[in-house]
């Protein structure tokens, strides 16, 4: 039995016959009681779970880096969930089974700032990659004392290593340390930046792949 809570006009909570009745982050919903699946297993639904699934397996390691990255663009969803739909639909690569993401097109973080300039990586000691950058800062709406964000991330073992509020956009440069396990892994490395106060964040920008020294 559904309870209304605000009047006749309100939102409700449970069911009245096929309808389902919820408050969701404050916004009341309605939806169809879900009807019973004879054959779980059609075509398009195979799609989407493989659409799916490829989306989660790059974003999974990067949960939480994603409440910074994607903060301001959790409306009336997590950051997680919003994401999800940006990678799916601008990164998915590939077709039914084999969809994969296309690294390049990824984002791990989205804003209005301006991005990162002319990244660099390189590992050439044991267990570290060391980013680089072009200072950027003169004439444009970034500031020197931005901070930068760095992810790197292993899609072997399913795992990241991340930084948030690292080094200012004006030093250039910041060495992110990774387990030893990732000796002779390919890893993939994004950067982004968030101005002082942590507010606003610039979109991520691919500084490539690189085998872990």
């Amino acid at each position: 039995m559904g309870t209304i809570k605000k009047g006749i006009l309100g939102g409700f909570s449970g069911k009245v016959g096929t309808v389902i009745g919820g408050n969701w982050k404050g916004i009341d919903y309605m939806r169809s009681k879900a009807a019973s699946v004879s054959n779980p297993k059609t075509e398009a639904q195979l799609d989407q779970r493989a659409r799916f699934g490829a989306a989660l397996k790059f974003l999974q390691p990067l949960t939480s880096f994603l409440r910074v990255g994607f903060k301001n663009y959790a409306v009336k969803m997590t950051a997680f969930n919003s994401a999800m739909s940006y990678n799916l639909n601008n990164a998915l690569s590939g077709v039914f089974p084999d969809y994969f993401i296309d690294y390049p097109n990824a984002l791990v973080s989205r804003g209005n700032l301006p991005g990162a300039l002319n990244p660099q990586i390189v590992s050439n000691t044991p267990g570290e990659i060391n980013f680089s950058w072009t200072d950027n800062s003169h004439g444009s709406n970034a500031k020197a004392n931005d901070k930068v964000l760095l992810v790197v991330l292993n899609p072997a073992k399913q795992w990241a290593e991340t930084i948030v509020a690292g080094n200012t956009r004006s030093s250039e440069s910041q060495v992110i340390t990774v387990p030893q396990t990732y000796t002779g892994d390919e890893v993939q490395c994004y950067i982004a930046f968030q101005d002082e106060k942590q507010t606003v964040l610039s979109n991520s920008v691919y500084a490539g792949a690189i085998v872990v020294a």
